[in-house]
């Protein structure tokens, strides 16, 4: 009889994800709410924005 414990076997590597890059948002209707200012998501990055659509 053999009392030996199989070695675990290790956890796949986590698949990477491909990186989608957003496009830019441009309508008719303009940016409202930002001083006539035409923003990019350049200028929207790292900050928390709420889109009506």
């Amino acid at each position: 009889m053999n009392d030996a414990v199989p070695a675990p076997t290790p956890a796949p590597a986590p698949r990477k994800r491909a990186r989608v890059r957003a496009p830019e948002l441009i309508g008719k209707g303009g940016w409202l709410n930002t001083g006539g200012k035409d923003l990019t998501l350049a200028d929207l990055r790292g900050r928390i924005t709420i889109l009506d659509f």
